[in-house]
């Protein structure tokens, strides 16, 4: 997969080739670095680029690095006017992805998050799909325990926190499926290997709270919203038993990468029908037409590159 020319490293704008770490940070010896997942969109009407929701994503990013004792010199509106030269400087025109990350920059052994420096570095890519079967998504239970908010923040996005991730992905698939659910330490569904989850019941859209151990999501918070204003549906956040799955009417899988995944069986129990479900269908659609800056509504989550 192509990379970008240039990227964001050290605080200016390199050659890709330039932008390199030494094995002996600390960030890499020891997962002490965080990061966000961005998208900006392509718009072939407009001949635009649109980046989607950067505040919100940046203003996690900085919340994950104070979890972490990290410090920036860049605000969120700081963070957006960079991520706009890096994207105008390789002149976009398609879909990308971004990694923005702040880590721990010194060199040398010692298990700490205090008295080291923090850097903050950004690569962007073109991205297509994270889950290739996103409409008729299989998935399984994992044996893996979402991490708990005791062990590392599950609300940061921590870099190390993702061997969680990893280990959930992998199992799951080996064993043939497309994606896992993965419980919290009390039994209820909490996520995806890295993706938020949905299920409709009774007509009604349920996701786990952002005290049940899930990254708090911005497509997630994203799909609430159009559920509630756009469909007229009802929206609640609740703790989501193991066995509601199997009964629900609709499940999907949401994120950043991911975009909207339609869940249609889990350890081969059919979801509803074993189709996509009409909500499912019409989330998808309504969100493409909001990251892609067709909505004049939601104009406020695109910002033109």
């Amino acid at each position: 997969m192509d990379l970008s020319t240039h990227a964001f490293f050290e605080g200016k704008i390199v050659p890709w080739s330039e932008a390199k770490i030494n094995i002996a940070t600390h960030g890499f010896l020891y997962g002490t670095s965080v990061f966000s997942g961005m998208r900006a969109y392509w718009n072939d009407e407009k001949k635009k680029l649109f980046v989607f929701r950067p505040f919100d994503h940046y203003r996690r990013l900085l919340n994950s690095a104070r979890m972490m004792a990290m410090e920036i010199p860049y605000d969120e509106e700081g963070l957006i006017d960079l991520t706009m030269n890096l994207l105008r400087t390789d002149n976009w025109k398609q879909d990308v992805y971004l990694r923005p990350t702040i880590y721990k920059a010194d060199m040398g052994i010692g298990v700490r998050l205090h008295n080291l420096k923090d850097e903050f570095c950004m690569f962007v890519m073109p991205f297509e799909k994270y889950v290739s079967n996103d409409t008729n998504a299989h998935v399984t239970f994992s044996s893996w325990r979402r991490i708990d908010d005791n062990a590392i923040p599950a609300r940061g996005k921590v870099a190390g926190a993702y061997a969680n991730s990893a280990l959930i992905k992998t199992d799951a698939n080996r064993a043939g499926f497309d994606e896992a659910l993965a419980l919290d330490g009390n039994g209820h569904v909490s996520e995806g290997s890295a993706m938020n989850i949905f299920m409709v019941r009774d007509g009604v859209v349920i996701t786990p709270p952002v005290t049940d151990n899930i990254l708090e999501g911005i497509t997630r918070r994203s799909v609430m919203e159009l559920a509630r204003d756009e469909l007229g549906l009802e929206v609640v956040e609740r703790s989501i038993d193991r066995t509601e799955v199997s009964i629900a009417e609709e499940l999907f899988m949401t994120g950043t990468a991911a975009q909207i995944v339609s869940v249609t069986k889990v350890d081969h129990r059919p979801i509803g029908t074993g189709k996509m479900g009409p909500i499912t269908t019409r989330l998808r659609e309504l969100f493409d037409d909001v990251v892609r800056a067709k909505n004049k509504k939601y104009s406020k989550w695109n910002v033109e590159v």
